[in-house]
Protein backbone atom coordinates (compact mmCIF):
# COMPACT_ATOMS: atom_id res chain seq x y z
CA UNK A 1 0.00 0.00 0.00
CA UNK A 2 1.19 3.31 -0.99
CA UNK A 3 1.81 5.96 1.71
CA UNK A 4 -0.54 8.63 1.90
CA UNK A 5 1.22 11.72 1.41
CA UNK A 6 -1.32 14.15 2.90
CA UNK A 7 -2.22 12.04 6.23
CA UNK A 8 1.96 11.85 6.70
CA UNK A 9 2.15 15.67 6.09
CA UNK A 10 -0.25 16.37 8.78
CA UNK A 11 0.66 14.09 11.02
CA UNK A 12 4.05 15.68 10.94
CA UNK A 13 2.50 18.85 11.37
CA UNK A 14 0.76 17.51 14.43
CA UNK A 15 3.76 16.93 16.30
CA UNK A 16 5.62 20.32 15.65
CA UNK A 17 4.17 22.66 18.64
CA UNK A 18 2.04 25.16 16.53
CA UNK A 19 2.26 27.67 13.58
CA UNK A 20 4.77 29.27 16.08
CA UNK A 21 7.02 26.61 16.58
CA UNK A 22 8.19 26.40 12.79
CA UNK A 23 10.15 29.45 11.00
CA UNK A 24 10.79 27.56 8.01
CA UNK A 25 10.71 24.19 5.98
CA UNK A 26 12.40 22.82 3.04
CA UNK A 27 13.68 19.28 1.64
CA UNK A 28 16.50 17.61 0.61
CA UNK A 29 16.61 14.48 -1.74
CA UNK A 30 15.52 12.55 1.18
CA UNK A 31 14.99 14.83 4.59
CA UNK A 32 12.06 17.24 5.62
CA UNK A 33 14.46 19.93 7.00
CA UNK A 34 12.41 22.28 9.70
CA UNK A 35 13.52 25.13 11.35
CA UNK A 36 12.37 24.73 14.62
CA UNK A 37 12.09 27.85 17.21
CA UNK A 38 11.82 25.88 20.15
CA UNK A 39 12.52 22.28 20.07
CA UNK A 40 11.42 21.06 23.73
CA UNK A 41 7.48 22.14 22.34
CA UNK A 42 8.05 18.95 19.38
CA UNK A 43 6.85 15.62 20.10
CA UNK A 44 9.67 13.71 18.86
CA UNK A 45 8.46 10.13 19.95
CA UNK A 46 4.70 11.11 18.23
CA UNK A 47 7.10 11.97 15.25
CA UNK A 48 9.50 9.46 14.90
CA UNK A 49 6.10 6.76 15.06
CA UNK A 50 4.46 8.72 12.23
CA UNK A 51 4.35 7.03 9.16
CA UNK A 52 6.38 7.53 6.36
CA UNK A 53 9.26 9.28 8.67
CA UNK A 54 12.10 6.72 8.78
CA UNK A 55 14.10 8.61 11.82
CA UNK A 56 14.66 12.07 13.30
CA UNK A 57 17.57 14.06 14.71
CA UNK A 58 17.87 17.44 15.89
CA UNK A 59 21.24 19.63 15.17
CA UNK A 60 22.07 23.59 15.70
CA UNK A 61 17.88 24.47 15.97
CA UNK A 62 17.00 22.12 12.73
CA UNK A 63 14.79 19.22 12.55
CA UNK A 64 15.72 16.67 9.80
CA UNK A 65 12.87 14.18 9.33
CA UNK A 66 14.33 11.58 6.99
CA UNK A 67 11.54 10.51 4.85
CA UNK A 68 12.99 8.81 1.62
CA UNK A 69 14.09 9.41 -1.70
CA UNK A 70 11.05 10.29 -4.10
CA UNK A 71 8.57 10.73 -1.68
CA UNK A 72 9.60 13.28 0.46
CA UNK A 73 9.04 15.31 -2.25
CA UNK A 74 5.36 14.41 -2.03
CA UNK A 75 5.20 14.90 1.16
CA UNK A 76 6.65 18.49 1.32
CA UNK A 77 4.17 19.59 -0.86
CA UNK A 78 1.60 18.39 1.40
CA UNK A 79 3.38 19.51 4.63
CA UNK A 80 3.30 23.44 2.70
CA UNK A 81 -0.54 23.19 2.11
CA UNK A 82 -1.28 21.76 5.74
CA UNK A 83 1.66 24.44 7.55
CA UNK A 84 0.42 27.43 5.27
CA UNK A 85 4.37 28.11 5.01
CA UNK A 86 5.96 28.68 1.75
CA UNK A 87 8.93 26.68 -0.27
CA UNK A 88 12.43 27.50 1.14
CA UNK A 89 15.71 26.44 0.27
CA UNK A 90 17.88 24.32 2.52
CA UNK A 91 20.19 27.80 2.85
CA UNK A 92 16.96 29.46 4.12
CA UNK A 93 16.40 26.93 6.83
CA UNK A 94 20.06 26.83 8.11
CA UNK A 95 19.95 30.60 7.90
CA UNK A 96 16.45 30.97 10.04
CA UNK A 97 18.38 27.30 12.52
CA UNK A 98 21.27 29.57 12.75
CA UNK A 99 19.25 33.03 13.84
CA UNK A 100 17.29 31.04 17.02
CA UNK A 101 20.94 30.36 18.47
CA UNK A 102 22.40 31.84 21.15
CA UNK A 103 25.14 34.69 20.79
CA UNK A 104 27.65 32.10 22.17
CA UNK A 105 27.13 29.35 19.80
CA UNK A 106 26.97 31.59 16.66
CA UNK A 107 30.21 33.44 17.77
CA UNK A 108 32.23 29.83 17.90
CA UNK A 109 30.26 29.01 14.36
CA UNK A 110 31.63 32.06 13.03
CA UNK A 111 35.21 31.03 14.03
CA UNK A 112 34.65 27.90 12.95
CA UNK A 113 33.52 29.13 9.61
CA UNK A 114 36.79 31.02 9.27
CA UNK A 115 39.60 28.22 10.46
CA UNK A 116 37.65 25.51 8.80
CA UNK A 117 38.47 26.09 4.78
CA UNK A 118 42.18 27.00 5.91
CA UNK A 119 42.84 23.58 8.22
CA UNK A 120 44.03 21.75 4.86
CA UNK A 121 46.98 24.08 4.18
CA UNK A 122 47.63 24.12 7.45
CA UNK A 123 47.89 19.99 7.61
CA UNK A 124 49.90 20.48 4.79
CA UNK A 125 52.53 23.04 5.49
CA UNK A 126 53.25 21.02 8.83
CA UNK A 127 53.47 17.69 6.75
CA UNK A 128 56.23 19.25 4.68
CA UNK A 129 58.04 20.67 7.26
CA UNK A 130 58.29 17.31 8.95
CA UNK A 131 59.16 15.86 5.27
CA UNK A 132 61.70 18.82 5.68
CA UNK A 133 63.10 18.08 8.64
CA UNK A 134 63.13 14.18 8.37
CA UNK A 135 65.84 14.27 4.94
CA UNK A 136 67.87 16.65 6.76
CA UNK A 137 68.80 13.95 9.75
CA UNK A 138 68.71 10.93 6.96
CA UNK A 139 70.58 13.34 4.33
CA UNK A 140 73.10 15.37 5.92
CA UNK A 141 74.03 17.15 2.59
CA UNK A 142 70.68 18.11 2.39
CA UNK A 143 70.25 20.44 5.92
CA UNK A 144 73.05 22.85 4.18
CA UNK A 145 70.26 23.38 1.11
CA UNK A 146 68.17 26.47 1.58
CA UNK A 147 65.58 23.92 1.90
Amino acid sequence: MALDYAKCAAEIWATLGGKDNVATAAHCATRLRLAIVDIDKVDLKALENVEGVQGVFSSNGQLQAIIGTGTVNHVYDEFLKVSGLTAATKDDVKAAAAASQPLPKRMVKTLGDVFVPILPAIVASGLMMGIVEALGKAIPGFAATPW
